[in-house]
């Protein structure tokens, strides 16, 4: 007897909410003794098709991956785009998925589109998966309000102009999760030290919002968790700009966090989750104009981290 088999295929870019109920449904298919396969393309297909075109990841494949299997799969099967696959017609495609992964049901959203020229819909889907004896299940968008309380549908492009944007706590809503930068600590510029504001600055591949400060926490090796001033923006480089993250940690008590005896200074991970947009970039006129700023930022920052509600609380 055959093992029941659910697949899915799609981009899943920040696996949002609506992802995950895709990832739900497919569960609740097949049961805890079935398998769920989530096939996912890496890097987008218009990174090939159209370059210019191609949106910018949310975060990398490694935690798309990660997510995926938190959110219900079994197995993630990377498709890596390539003339040959995106040129399948719509027929040969699904024949091809099918013959691969042997599902007993495939699980889609409305908008699923699949084959050369996105000519494939859910319709044509269920008539090629008919014939070869494969149910097919599709779930309906799913909805959520932000906080100028404007109702929108979950999708990665939602979040990827949300984040652009600075609208992080939006961003929240749409995810089910705070927005993370998840990375390495390197060395920066040193300015903070020098003025009594040291800062981590963290090399990342996750998306960054719009240039500005941010509340949010920062999470260390140990799991611990401290106050974080964030601030996103674009700093000179023999390059040309190079926009990044940095931030000033607090211990929860308020008090700022030094570097543990022991504890490289460099080379460690740390992720970075956004709570909330503070303000923009400024440009001061002197040191004692900024350290003012700077003072009232994270007195502002440490009130936002103590009322904070994450709007959905799975971190999957």
């Amino acid at each position: 007897m055959r093992t029941p088999t659910a697949l899915t295929i799609g981009n899943f870019d920040s696996v949002h909410i609506g992802h995950r109920v895709i990832l739900q449904r497919a569960r609740g298919l097949v049961g805890e003794d079935g398998r769920v396969i989530a096939a996912t393309f890496s890097p987008h297909p218009l990174s090939l098709l159209a370059p210019e075109r191609a949106p910018r990841a949310i975060e990398p494949i490694e935690i798309r991956t990660r997510r995926l299997i938190a959110a219900g799969a079994d197995e993630v099967v990377l498709l890596e785009p390539s003339p040959e696959l995106l040129g399948m017609t719509p027929t040969v495609f699904v024949d091809k998925m099918i013959e691969e992964h042997e599902p007993t049901v495939m699980v889609e959203g409305t908008d699923f589109h699949f084959g050369a020229r996105r000519a494939g819909n859910v319709t044509l889907l269920e008539e090629l998966c008919r014939m070869q004896g494969v149910a097919v299940e599709v779930v309906r968008p799913v909805m959520t309000s932000l906080t100028d309380q404007s109702e929108v549908v979950a999708s990665s492009t939602i979040v990827r102009w949300l984040l652009e944007h600075g609208r992080v706590r939006d961003a929240a809503f749409v995810l089910g999760r705070m927005h993370e930068l998840v990375g390495t600590v390197v060395q920066g510029d040193q300015l903070g030290r020098t003025i009594g504001c040291p800062t981590v600055n963290l090399k990342t591949e996750c998306l960054l919002p719009a240039d500005g400060v941010y509340a949010g926490l920062a999470v260390l090796p140990d799991g611990s968790e401290k106050v974080a001033a964030i601030n996103i923006g674009a700093r000179p480089t023999v390059q040309g700009l190079d926009r990044r993250a940095e931030a000033h940690l607090l211990n929860l008590d308020g008090s700022v966090w030094s570097l543990p005896d022991g504890m490289d200074q460099y080379g460690w991970g740390c992720t970075i989750r956004l709570m909330a947009w503070v303000r923009d970039e400024l440009n001061f006129d002197s040191v004692e104009t900024m350290m003012g700023q700077i003072g009232r930022d994270i007195e502002r920052i440490k009130g936002i981290v103590s009322r904070f509600a994450v709007p959905i609380t799975s971190a999957g």
